[in-house]
């Protein structure tokens, strides 16, 4: 849990981009086009608060 809010955090400071988040993530990238929507998508499910925007 540590290390996917970890990711997360560091994608929305900017500290790495939405490919490298998705390997972190051990995500695929099959059905969603863009990376960062898939990023966007799986990070806001473990935000607490629904007013961050990723």
């Amino acid at each position: 849990m540590f290390k996917v809010l970890d990711t997360c955090a560091r994608y929305r400071l900017g500290e790495i981009n939405a490919n490298e988040a998705i390997e972190k993530l051990k995500l695929k990238n099959s059905s969603i086009s863009q990376p960062k929507d898939l990023v966007k998508k799986y990070c806001s499910v473990f935000t607490p608060n629904e007013k961050i925007q990723f």
